[in-house]
């Protein structure tokens, strides 16, 4: 009998649960759907699907230890008592999750409240990841001389990073070894982890703010040339400037700039990267700051886009201390152990606003052409609403 998978409630990652937070308190009645997509086609093995399912349904015994709640009431300063209390009583509802396997082909359909629902991503690829590696018989090759050796490159770089690792990872085991060793030989530059129980266990801040499916549901409730402008302005009446690192990517960039005002530019802390070239976005994200008569050097950029330690040291270097650089590294850090890491995300794909009879088709345009999410028709709606070719 092996063991189960995810085994502690706070085996998630921070923007999960700030995300979960702030839907509670705005949005407590809107319904969402998310979906699986796997970029690689991955070749699922039979018996897959129902391997699968005995996972989820073990979801259903996790709640808050009493340990984590006091490490969430400790280091979480921007939730209140009431949110806590909330994450205390909720349970997983392993209904909300519907798996088949077609062939060794995977379809993923997570349905029900925004605020329960947003849990399920994480751990759901957590989950699929480490259990694919399990049921195809791979192992993890050098996991602790590879990560300390990673520790004392970022300390040569002088580079500030956060684990951002938990979803695509080898396993809990490996996450955990990898975690321990990159705090010892980073010389104090290893500044965090998204995933709460790790932070907690290795006594490591936890990281995150808000994730894209923020921005997508906004732009289904309010309408594209809104989107940007409403998650801000919602996510600024929950945090009041707490967690302060707004993700810029969800409709482009070039979008995000026009809808970033003066007054978010300074309460927000910094913008993340996450798609397209970072050069060209240290460019644009320099060039907003100087025309917005703020001092780029004072504002923090987090990139976090499939980097390794030779894309940080360009970007390290390319930067030059004009701004904060820091950096949220995920599968080369997790999975990085002679495998090839599965490639595949869980997206938001219909949003339905309170009361309404039907969802709303969400879509996502990336800053690179041709990594668009959602449907075709949609896609090109918001693209003529914005005004983009």
């Amino acid at each position: 009998m092996h063991n189960t998978i995810i085994s502690h409630f706070t085996d998630n990652d921070l923007y999960k649960f700030t995300t979960m937070n702030a839907v509670q308190k705005l949005y407590p009645h809107a319904r969402v759907k998310y979906r699986f997509f796997d970029r690689n086609a991955t070749q699922f093995p039979a018996g897959f699907g129902e391997a699968l399912k005995a996972e989820v349904s073990t979801m259903a015994s996790l709640s808050l230890s009493a340990e984590e709640e006091c490490f969430i009431r400790q280091r979480c300063y921007y939730f209140d008592p009431v949110f806590i209390d909330l994450l205390k009583g909720y349970r997983y509802d392993p209904s909300e999750v519907s798996i088949q396997q077609r062939g060794d082909e995977l379809d993923i359909v997570v349905e029900g409240l925004w605020y329960r629902t947003v849990l399920w991503e994480v751990p759901l690829m957590a989950m699929i990841s480490e259990l694919y590696f399990r049921m195809t018989g791979q192992q993890a090759g050098e996991v602790e001389s590879t990560a300390f050796e990673k520790g004392v490159r970022f300390k040569a770089l002088a580079a500030n990073y956060s684990d951002f690792g938990t979803r695509r990872r080898f396993s809990f085991e490996v996450h955990d070894k990898v975690i321990r060793t990159l705090k010892e030989s980073s010389g104090g530059h290893l500044r965090g982890t998204s995933n709460v129980y790790l932070a907690m266990k290795h006594q490591l801040p936890p990281i995150g703010t808000h994730p894209h499916e923020w921005f997508m549901y906004h732009g289904a409730h309010y309408g594209y040339r809104m989107a940007n402008a409403k998650s801000l302005e919602s996510w600024t009446k929950v945090y009041h400037g707490d967690l302060g690192i707004a993700l810029t990517d969800t409709y482009t960039t070039d979008n995000f700039y026009e809808n970033f005002t003066t007054e978010y530019a300074k309460l927000f802390d910094g913008v993340r990267w996450d798609s397209g070239d970072p050069i060209e976005f240290t460019e644009k994200t320099l060039a907003f700051y100087r025309t917005r008569r703020i001092r780029p050097e004072t504002k923090t950029v987090v990139y976090s886009d499939a980097l390794n330690l030779d894309k940080v040291a360009q970007i390290r270097k390319f930067v030059d201390g004009r701004l904060i650089d820091v950096y949220g590294i995920g599968t080369y850090l997790t999975n990085d152990v002679g495998v090839t890491p599965l490639n595949m995300v869980i997206k938001m794909t219909h949003a339905k606003r309170n009361g309404e009879q039907d969802y709303v088709e969400t879509v996502k345009l990336s800053d690179v052409k041709g990594k668009h999410t959602g449907a075709l028709r949609e896609i090109e709606f918001c693209k003529a609403s914005l005004g983009i070719e």
